[in-house]
């Protein structure tokens, strides 16, 4: 059976990039090693036919997705060299070669992604007839891409059709048809009349066009000007939805201006630049995206000084060419996904998501079987499992540009329910300020100071904790407090969860929910995991985060609740208890706890595989594990690491990420009964992003 699929298109700029995308994401959910291959490449060449630089569309897979893949080995030719063999009538030279390298990754992978070529130069009918040779000698289901651009609703239906006949003339399976960057209003036509013609076991996907994808970035318009970047390097992702001449006076220019728009003036022109960052900074004009200086006018010295004081600077390129070539070489650029485009990249696996049947084609896609768990697998569980049943969360830091734009990235994926807490104006300024403006419909932002459930909130905590001593004044202080006053709406079911830390330290973010969300019945003591994202699986660590020094019954716990964490998040547990010395060969008052912590394991959780004492090199070390507890079930396979303390925890999970690049999700609180979630003081905004889709996953459980 097939342990590939082949994305084919019949023309340029179909935008591939999203099926490949929307493919390589959907299968590093499922299997354990997703390969990519594309066997023919087309970027610019030497005359010899070698690449001068790499593909940025296979970069862009490689790096985006961390395929463990060399760059040399995702390809076979260049267009140049293919083109040359089969002038010279040597195609099965070609196909030899293709399916060599082919083997090869197939060979190290559960499943290989093979993109088909991207008809730059080279005759289409002759292009089109090679991508059916290579799929069929492959053997390998082909989803066909097709674009709508351009076409009537008669023109798409017509070429998807004869394009479809054509590849099953050749004997070549066509597992899915996608129509892509087809108008929206054609969407209902196409579908109906293709689904009426099309067999039922052909997947039929329509992707509107999307002017978000279509449009270039600021760095696209970089790379193709040659130009000089002079301010707003932080900015250059900016899409380039306009583009105008700035070469009126001012009142006229202002009055042209749209949203994301590219200004091209020339340099000289310190009206046209400064009314141009003017508009950008006020609330009544669009968004500018950039400025090309046409001309190779460097703008005066105090210009430069004024620009310098500005708060915020869009990208402003310095070019060589006059006015008239720029402009008609930006209106030249076809928009791609780089490396570097982060915001692209999840839009084109979103719209992947969103128009392609992930159900059915993965149904279509059984001739493998995942063997583990891997990090990819783990994240993209985590984002599904979250988006099943959406929670709601609060995130309390909202003057943290870490917290907003994994709040921008969250409600982008319409994976949770957010709320902020903070001034909702100074929100919503500084989300605008990192170019990730958020939409007050789509979240929920409350000030602690000026909220009207603030009395109702203080009430509730002076109930809950006036035999503590807190009275009612106290208690409205302590409202204010952005900890306790997210800790509340959890408590009062205003949140599903919680999540902060960024700014504030652990005691400070838990506190609030030790007091008055308590513990779980049963349970004696919070602790936490982190999801340790290794090369090759995801492995639980326990307790990194909150307990100094446990005592047997409470490491006990941790390692039960650690383990049910575990199976909750899909990592089937083998539960190692950490120690300095592996079985019996150790005495001491530390492994002594340990020894007995693990038995207190064994009696209350007998179905739980357990090993303990144990040292790190033998729970994940297959052949240390066997040699020094030969015949154990967790020797060398543990899935769940608990410390005995939280010196060697912490330290521990710092050292694992620092040494091997591991990605430390969490830390997870594990045993309130309802969730809070601590970050670190340095997390980042994948850490904010992943802590949240953690935290809405354990809100859906309480």
């Amino acid at each position: 059976m097939s342990k590939a699929v082949y994305i084919a298109t019949a023309e340029p700029h179909s935008g591939k990039s999203v099926l490949t995308l929307g493919l390589v994401n959907l299968l590093l959910g499922q299997a354990q090693r997703v390969g990519y291959f594309k066997p023919i490449i087309t970027p610019d060449a030497r005359p010899d036919g070698q690449p001068d630089r790499p593909d940025a569309h296979i970069e862009t897979v490689l790096q985006h997705f961390q395929l463990p893949q060399p760059y040399a080995d995702t390809f076979a030719y260049t267009g140049q060299q293919a083109l040359r063999l089969l002038e010279s009538g040597r195609i099965g030279q070609l196909l030899d070669t293709i399916i060599h390298r082919y083997k090869q990754i197939e060979d190290a992978h559960d499943f290989v992604v093979v993109e088909g070529t991207d008809f730059v130069g080279t005759g289409l009918a002759l292009e089109l007839d090679l991508n059916w040779q290579v799929a069929r000698t492959l053997g390998a289901p082909v989803m066909l891409l097709m674009s709508g651009l351009g076409k009537t609703v008669d023109q798409l239906v017509d070429a998807a059709l004869s394009v479809r006949r054509d590849a099953e003339n050749e004997d070549v399976r066509v597992l899915a048809l996608v129509l892509n960057r087809v108008a929206p209003a054609q969407l209902a036509e196409v579908q109906a009349r293709l689904a009426a013609q099309l067999s039922p076991a052909v997947l039929l996907a329509i992707i509107p066009e999307s002017p978000a994808l279509r449009s270039p970035t600021m760095q696209e318009i970089r790379d193709q000007l040659n130009g000089e970047l002079l301010f707003g390097a932080e900015l250059m992702g900016n899409p380039v939805d306009h583009f105008i001449n700035g070469a009126m006076q001012v009142p006229n220019f202002l009055r042209r201006l749209q949203e994301n728009v590219l200004i091209i003036t020339p340099g000289d022109r310190a009206d046209i630049l400064l009314s141009a960052l003017q508009a950008n900074s006020s609330a009544n004009y669009p968004r500018v995206a950039g400025l090309v200086l046409s001309g190779g006018y460097r703008p005066e010295e105090s210009v430069l000084r004024l620009i310098e004081g500005l708060p915020e600077i869009v990208p402003i390129l310095l070019v060589e060419p006059g006015t008239f070539e720029a402009t008609t070489r930006v209106g030249r650029i076809q928009a791609r996904i780089g490396p570097r485009q982060e915001s692209k990249i999840r839009l084109a696996i979103q719209t992947f998501e969103r128009h392609v049947d992930a159900a059915r084609l993965l149904s279509e896609l059984s001739t493998f079987a995942p063997r583990g768990l891997t990090p990819h697998m783990f994240q993209y569980q985590l984002l599904q499992g979250a988006r099943a049943q959406r929670k709601r969360i609060v995130l309390p830091e909202g003057t943290d540009d870490r917290v907003l734009l994994a709040a921008a990235r969250l409600l982008e994926q319409d994976v949770v329910e957010l709320t902020i807490l903070g001034e909702p104006d100074q929100i919503l300024a500084a989300a605008r300020r990192l170019g990730r403006p958020l939409d007050p419909a789509r979240v929920q932002l409350i000030n602690p100071q000026t909220s009207e459930l603030a009395p109702e909130f203080a009430q509730t905590l002076h109930e809950l904790r006036q035999s503590k001593g807190v009275n009612l004044e106290m208690a409205r202080d302590l409202m204010t407090d952005v900890s306790y006053f997210g800790s509340m709406l959890v408590y009062q079911g205003l949140a599903d969860g919680m999540v902060s830390g960024a700014a504030h330290t652990t005691q400070h973010t838990i506190r609030p929910a030790l007091q008055f969300i308590k513990t779980k019945p049963g349970v004696s003591v919070v602790s936490s995991v982190f999801f340790m994202c290794l090369p090759d699986r995801v492995a639980v660590f326990g307790d990194c985060a909150v307990n100094p020094n446990p005592t047997a019954g409470q490491l006990a716990e941790i390692a039960i609740s650690s383990a049910e964490s575990s199976r909750r998040f899909g990592i089937e547990p083998r539960v190692a208890m950490l120690s300095y010395s592996s079985g019996t060969s150790g005495e001491g008052t530390d492994v002594d706890k340990v020894r007995a912590a693990t038995a207190l394991v064994r009696q209350l959780r007998p179905d739980l595989l357990v090993e303990g004492p144990i040292q790190y090199d033998a729970a994940v070390d297959l052949a240390v594990g066997q040699q020094k507890l030969p015949g154990s079930p967790v020797a060398g396979q543990a899935s769940v690491l608990i410390f005995p303390d939280l010196n060697t925890g912490n330290n521990t999970y710092k050292a694992v990420q620092r040494e091997t690049g591991a990605l430390a999700i969490g830390p997870m609180l594990q045993g309130l009964n309802k969730p809070v979630n601590d970050l670190s003081r340095g997390c980042t905004v994948d850490d904010i992003y992943n802590t949240v889709l953690l935290t809405a996953i354990q809100a859906q459980e309480m």
